[in-house]
């Protein structure tokens, strides 16, 4: 019998090897299916899970009923999987190189417990080539057994994404890769049983990662093309947004927008294209471009609104700026890579006075992540406010609000276009 069916069938158990953003939605869907193991390193966050909470702050409790589930922080519970999917993070290190010590990590911790007849997927972004490139050698090397011929490997790049509850891991068609016909056949099969939009099949490994690493590479060089347009734009003193609704009006345009480019995806996957590329003697411009241009727009607003405060007479030394949202993204509490982070340090190098709320945000990890506080009393007295994400909370404040934290004659810096047409008291500005 093959892997497949001996999960439908509940002979067979499925494990997920890191419970975050993508990790535990994945795991809970299955689990409504088949038995699952989940484990993740942080028993704190486990202890959590088996609380019916969720550690992301995505789910809600009823998220985990009716779900054949055992959260575990031992490796050793995972002998009793057959089918391991590795849902962790791939960051970049200081130096914007690809940091692969989660997965090499995860990788060993199943390796040390591969059985005859194992799969393992991953779903981890990486370079094209990773998968078998550097974590077969390892799962071979740990568990005696011979790739191919006594456990199968594959590729199913994630597609979760935070925030949206719309396209969700059912919803999403799904990327399937295996290392053979076989494994192809039942790596698809058992995604089937939770994505419903169904699976597209590609014909090797190093195809679905880079199918994965591109889908944001693309994202990335067009919103660079907005930012950049932006930067013209404001010196020829037109409003981006303006332009983007007027030439919106045609059918083929892209609709992209100007923004902060953070996370874990868009703001890191092309670094893991641009490495890969090098190794192969090209250095690829357009990529290493957007990257530039998108990293360097939280420093960019900062010294725009510096300039602004200067022109209105303002004493740098006793400016306030208040920056409403830290997250990367709206509607979310993570803050990996957040560029908000960028504006508010910019400020501060100036010795600007900056407070910053965010009702999604946990202080703590605030404080951890990047050394500053999130405020609780706000001032009545703002010689500017930066509107950094666009939460949904806040597109529904209004002019009054602004003047009850702001100066007469503050600056209200709206980087995501939320409320073009609807400041009238203050001196408004957007990317």
């Amino acid at each position: 019998m093959d892997i497949y069916n001996k999960l439908i069938h509940k002979e067979a158990k499925l494990s997920l090897i890191g419970l975050g953003y993508v990790g535990l939605p994945i795991a809970l869907e299955f689990a409504k299916h088949v038995p699952v193991i989940g484990f993740d390193i942080s028993k704190e966050r486990v202890d959590m899970m088996k609380n019916n909470i969720d550690p992301s702050d995505e789910l809600g409790p009823e998220a985990f009923e009716g779900c054949d589930i055992e959260f575990t922080s031992n490796p050793e519970d995972l002998k009793d999987a057959s089918f391991h999917i590795v849902a962790v993070p791939t960051p970049i290190d200081n130096h914007n190189m690809p940091d692969l010590s989660p997965l090499l990590a995860a990788t060993r911790t199943v390796g040390k417990i591969l059985k005859k007849g194992d799969y393992v997927v991953y779903e981890s972004t990486v370079y094209p080539g990773a998968t078998e490139e550097d974590c077969v050698p390892i799962l071979e090397e740990l568990s005696g057994l011979k790739f191919v011929n006594d456990f199968k490997v594959g590729y199913s790049p994630e597609r979760i994404n935070p925030g949206d509850k719309v396209h969700t891991i059912t919803t999403i068609k799904k990327i399937v890769s295996g290392c053979d016909d076989v494994s192809l056949d039942n790596i698809a099969k058992t995604y089937e049983i939770v994505v419903k939009a169904g699976v597209h099949k590609a014909p090797t490994m190093k195809v679905a990662e880079a199918a994965k690493v591109i889908e944001n590479t693309q994202r990335d060089v067009n919103i660079a093309l907005m930012n950049e347009l932006s930067i013209i734009f404001n010196r020829m003193g037109i409003n981006t947004f303006d332009v983007l609704e007027a030439a919106g009006t045609k059918w083929n345009f892209l609709k992209f927008y100007p923004g902060l480019v953070g996370g874990h995806c868009i703001g890191v996957d092309p670094y893991y294209l641009a490495y890969k590329a090098r190794e192969y003697r090209y250095h690829p411009q357009i990529i290493n471009s957007g990257r530039f241009v998108n990293d360097s727009m939280g420093f960019y607003v900062a010294k725009q609104l510096v300039k602004k405060l200067i022109e209105k007479g303002k004493t740098i030394l006793d400016s306030k700026v208040l920056v409403m949202g830290v997250t990367f993204k709206e509607n979310v509490s993570d803050l990996r890579n957040s560029k908000v982070a960028d504006v508010i340090s910019e400020l501060k190098s100036y010795h600007v006075q900056v407070d910053a709320v965010d009702p999604f945000a946990s202080p703590k990890e605030v404080k951890h992540e990047y050394n500053f506080e999130l405020t609780d009393d706000l001032r009545n007295d703002y010689d500017a406010v930066v509107i950094a994400v666009s939460h949904d909370e806040y597109a529904a404040l209004t002019e009054d609000y602004f003047r009850k934290i702001c100066a007469d004659d503050a600056i209200i810096v709206d980087i995501k276009g939320m409320y073009k047409n609807k400041i009238k008291s203050f001196s408004y500005w957007s990317l």
